[in-house]
């Protein structure tokens, strides 16, 4: 525990619009006096559609001890180059396996960029939320431990990064906080305007998290079937055109197994 401080106080959690960083966020709300919903924006593919619907989850969610959000810029194009996460072309599929969609150095920079306006800011604790299973190194306890020292040297101030979800999976997740309007919640990586693609490597993912927590897949997803009233949301951009099916239909096939999934409208 840092001297003087407690869990109480206050914190950063970094936030993308996902299922388990958007549970994190209301779990901490929880546990402290103050919580800042931090984004940091790499200028990727996907990354108006996951703010567009952030900041909707957000409202939903809104409660007295939520700070504004905070949506901090760190472009990575230069860096990662013509990769499919800045064009959107050649994403990742939905049987693709995890190693397909790891980003080098993401959680390393989210760290540090979140760590330097908390520290600037007078938090000293920084959640996120990563899952059980997660194989990549930038996502172990022994990481989040190096690195709480690495800020905490580099800044001058103690920092402690916390991953609360870390013994949880998606599933496990979804169901322990199905109260929260998780259809309001984005995990695409080459959506279609504002909305799911149903056919990526996420929303595979995402579908298979569902169908195993037992809760039913309100989620639209473009490559299923027309846009319920629910999720007309003002402000989206270019809405899809519509395709045969209805929404419950929908419903049922986002529940169904994996092989099922994408064997129609994909």
């Amino acid at each position: 525990m840092i001297p003087g401080e407690s869990p109480s106080s206050g914190a950063c959690v970094l936030v993308s619009g996902g299922v388990e960083s958007s549970a994190l966020l209301a779990d901490a709300g929880l546990r402290y006096r103050k919580v800042t919903p931090v984004y940091i924006r790499n200028h990727l593919f996907w990354e108006t559609a996951e703010l567009f619907w952030l900041k909707r989850f957000l409202k939903k969610i809104h409660a007295p001890k939520f700070q504004p959000l905070k949506v901090l810029e760190l472009p990575m194009p230069e860096v990662y180059g013509r990769h499919w996460s800045t064009t959107g072309k050649n994403s990742p599929g939905p049987f693709s396996k995890d190693e397909s969609v790891y980003l080098p150095g993401r959680n390393i920079l989210f760290l540090a960029k979140a760590a330097t306006y908390a520290a600037l800011n007078g938090i000293f604790f920084i959640e996120i939320g990563v899952l059980r299973g997660n194989p990549f190194g930038d996502s172990q306890e022994i990481f989040f431990k190096k690195i709480s020292e690495a800020l905490s040297l580099g800044l001058g101030q103690k920092i402690r990064v916390l991953a609360p979800f870390r013994k949880f999976k998606k599933e496990e997740v979804m169901a322990k906080f199905k109260e929260l309007p998780l259809e309001w919640t984005f995990s695409c990586i080459k959506p279609k305007g504002n909305y799911h693609c149903g056919v990526c490597n996420k929303c595979a993912e995402r579908k298979r998290a569902f169908f195993s927590a037992g809760i039913a897949d309100k989620t639209w997803y473009h490559a299923s079937s027309s846009l319920p009233k629910k999720l007309q949301v003002q402000g989206a951009t270019k809405r899809p055109r519509r395709r045969s099916g209805s929404y419950a239909a929908q419903g049922s096939a986002g529940s169904n197994a994996a092989d099922e999934v994408f064997s129609a409208n994909c």
